[in-house]
């Protein structure tokens, strides 16, 4: 864990200093340190879900890698937007896939109104900046948004302790998302890059070693 986030300052650090070689370098290393922490707690072949979920970081790789190529353009943001898009489903279905009773669609649904909302509103906020990438920004959201629903879902089926960061892991990749958005489709974000990435690094480490308590902690 440490080594992960060495990385992703060094990578903030590079990017604020201008150097694209160490930023591109230190952006591929961020995510195979949780990878490596991921198959040293879990075995891969005991649990389909497992295999889903190092799959999803495999794919958050590919997504941080693509949206790095430098003078990659258009071209290389949509690729990286699909191995994130990838990514999300996958963690949309481990959620949703938790073992035990779904008490978010029987007596708990008032606890994805504020999920519900904010995705509308991000969308109607986006809306109209766009362009020719309004599709598959709402189709990326909503699978978004999907995951956020997915990770709030758990309650009452997993420890208290691997609910609570994989749902705050999940609020804080939306959150870097939207930022990210916004800088791109709206107006420059102040200090972008610290905020996008400081989040998503955070959001990361938590869904995976969230996930990963799930399996180590008895349901309480």
């Amino acid at each position: 864990s440490i080594i992960y986030f060495v990385v992703g300052v060094l990578f903030i650090i590079s990017h604020y200093c201008h150097n694209s070689n160490m930023a591109l370098i230190s952006k591929v290393l961020i995510i195979p340190p949780l990878m490596v922490i991921f198959i040293l707690n879990l075995k891969l072949d005991s649990n389909r879900f497992h295999k889903y979920m190092f799959a999803g970081l495999f794919f958050s790789w590919i997504g941080d890698v693509l949206l790095e190529v430098p003078g990659g353009g258009e071209v290389m943001f949509m690729a990286g937007l699909g191995g994130f898009l990838i990514s999300l489903l996958l963690y949309a279905v481990i959620f949703f896939s938790t073992p035990g009773k779904n008490e978010i669609f029987h007596n708990r649904f008032y606890l994805l109104i504020p999920v519900l909302l904010y995705g509308i509103a991000m969308a109607l906020f986006l809306y109209d900046h766009l362009g020719e990438m309004r599709l598959p920004v709402i189709v990326y959201e909503t699978v978004m948004i999907t995951m956020l629903a997915g990770a709030v879902s758990r309650i009452g089926k997993v420890n208290r302790t691997s609910y609570i960061m994989v749902l705050a892991g999940a609020i804080l990749f939306i959150i870097s998302d939207s930022f990210l958005a916004m800088n791109k489709f709206v107006q420059p974000v102040s200090l972008s890059t610290l905020i996008i990435m400081g989040t998503y690094i955070a959001a990361q480490w938590l869904i995976t070693t969230g996930y990963i308590k799930q399996f180590r902690q008895e349901l309480s």
